[in-house]
C-alpha cells in the first residue's frame, strides 16, 4: 500500500474523517472504512 497518495475526507455517514486512495469528488458520498462495510453487507441481501 506504501506509494499510494491518500486524501482526507469526511464520511458521508458518520461524519468522521478519514482517508481515501482517491481524490473525493463532492458530487459522491464518501464513507470511512467502518460505513463502507456496513453498507456493502446491507446491499448483498435481497
Amino acid at each position: 500500500m506504501s506509494g499510494r497518495e491518500m486524501h482526507k475526507a469526511v464520511c458521508a455517514d458518520c461524519g468522521k474523517e478519514c482517508e481515501v486512495p482517491f481524490k473525493p469528488d463532492p458530487k459522491r458520498p464518501v464513507y470511512c472504512r467502518e460505513c463502507w462495510s456496513k453498507r456493502r453487507s446491507q446491499r448483498r441481501r435481497y
